[in-house]
């Protein structure tokens, strides 16, 4: 009695861990502490679990804690901030494939189950084998290991429909009859893998930050699920809190890029490659690092944009020096950061935040956009479609109403790419036409190293 009574304690303290440290997340300048209280919290959690007197032998778990920790302890080391979203898509799916390998378990172990577990057993694989093979269809996106453009067939959403409709009516009869309705459970864990890969192959590389962060919440919703399964408190409340937070970023990006959840998931954007509806005849200005540093020096304020390309050329740590070199000869410098710029959430604070660049320095693109017209020079590094004006200009863009960070509207504005090539999205940029726009030709890191020598 004591003993439940102690574990129950430790859930409860371990859920309010939880919850302050998400609310810490929230802010960048608070996101390390947020993050360390959170894992305090998944500490208790699992330490008042070991203890708890449903376990009778400890080996496999020792074992899985050494293998993870190493697993964890290398991952952390090698991977490079370039391969951290496919790392992200990685962890949401094994979170998925281990509340539908749970839910198996359960039933494996004692088919006379009641209709509400089997229904909580039914939700956690479903949800989980969805989310298992959709991440690994998002991590071999973003790892390039298939294409990155949405991939389409006819009859794509009847043929997802119909799998979905046919989950959902093996899952009433496995709940009604769990006890005689073992290959309706095999049923279901081929068809929610299944329906993983079909539901995430036709949404296009551009949207993958907001497909990240969906799936994160579907780990979540799942984990919950596996949480009613094993009668886990402490699981419920992480799981709840991860899938509903999830949901929010998901919304979040959603609307930043001014496009409805549906139409992420369903428009098969990027499937096909556009051209810039204007401008295609005009040429690119190209210059060189010695003639953007004329122009920086003289500069009084000057806003750095940057993108994947940026982390590409691991270049943060660079970029972070030029700005202190510019602040030292007075400029105002500042970055400017899209909620979707990289190829996960927050992706760029995170690779500045690495090169120690000051939280206050971090611009919103909404606060931005206010000021840009009186900037001096715009240093786009390794960014497109977050820059990209026919998302503004051009009805006809499948970009079109998506809000961009203005930097055309800048004085000046230097764009640091290897080549003309389009970004992630596969649609081109007007932008590079403009007549205040200039070309930089050439890998970010040396051509930011080369305007330092300048100075």
């Amino acid at each position: 009695m004591i003993l439940d009574l102690s574990i129950n304690f430790s859930y409860l303290i371990s859920a309010i861990f939880f919850v302050f440290g998400l609310k810490l997340l929230g802010s960048p300048k608070s996101a390390a502490r947020g993050n360390l209280i959170s894992a305090i919290g998944m500490l208790i959690a699992i330490v008042a679990t070991l203890i708890s007197k449903q376990i009778i032998d400890y080996t496999w778990i020792i074992i899985g804690i050494i293998i993870g920790s190493v697993i964890g302890i290398i991952a952390a080391k090698k991977v490079l901030m370039t391969s951290m979203p496919q790392m992200v898509a990685l962890l949401n799916g094994f979170g998925g494939l281990a509340s539908l390998l749970v839910g198996w378990a359960i039933f494996y172990n004692n088919f006379q189950i009641d209709s509400f577990t089997a229904t909580t057993i039914f939700l956690s694989i479903l949800i989980g084998g969805v989310t298992f093979t959709g991440s690994m269809i998002a991590w071999a996106k973003l790892s390039a290991v298939i294409r990155s453009k949405a991939i389409l067939y006819s009859g794509q959403m009847i043929i997802n429909s119909a799998l979905l409709l046919a989950l959902i009516v093996f899952g009433i009869i496995f709940a009604i009859y769990p006890e005689t309705s073992y290959s309706y459970l095999i049923y279901i864990i081929i068809g929610s893998l299944l329906l993983g890969i079909l539901s995430v192959i036709p949404i296009g590389g551009a949207d993958m930050p907001v497909v990240i962060s969906l799936l994160n919440s579907y780990s979540g919703i799942a984990a919950c699920a596996s949480g009613f399964v094993i009668k886990n408190n402490v699981l419920i409340v992480s799981g709840a809190l991860v899938g509903a937070s999830g949901i929010i970023l998901t919304t979040i990006m959603c609307k930043a890029m001014n496009r409805s959840l549906a139409n992420v998931l369903f428009s098969g954007f990027g499937a096909v490659k556009t051209r810039a509806k204007t401008d295609e005849k005009k040429e690119v200005k190209a210059i060189s690092a010695k003639d953007a540093y004329f122009v920086l020096e003289a500069a009084k304020s000057v806003v750095i944009v940057p993108g994947y390309g940026l982390a590409v050329a691991n270049a943060q740590h660079v970029v972070k020096e030029l700005a202190d070199l510019l602040e030292e000869n007075g400029a105002d410098v500042k970055f400017a950061i899209h909620p979707v710029a990289g190829r996960m959430p927050g992706h760029m604070n995170v690779l500045l935040a690495e090169a120690d660049v000051s939280y206050d320095k971090l611009i919103e693109m909404d606060d931005i956009n206010r000021i840009i017209d009186t900037i001096d020079v715009c240093l786009v590094i390794g960014a497109n479609d977050v820059v990209n004006t026919s998302a503004r200009d051009d009805e006809s863009s499948p970009m079109y109403g998506m809000p961009i960070i203005e930097v055309d509207k800048a004085k000046n504005v230097f764009i640091l790419k290897r080549s003309m090539a389009s970004g992630f999205a596969g649609i081109a940029n007007p932008l590079f036409y403009k007549e205040n726009s200039s070309m930089i030709f050439s890998d970010a890191k040396k051509t930011l190293s080369e305007i330092i020598e300048e100075f």
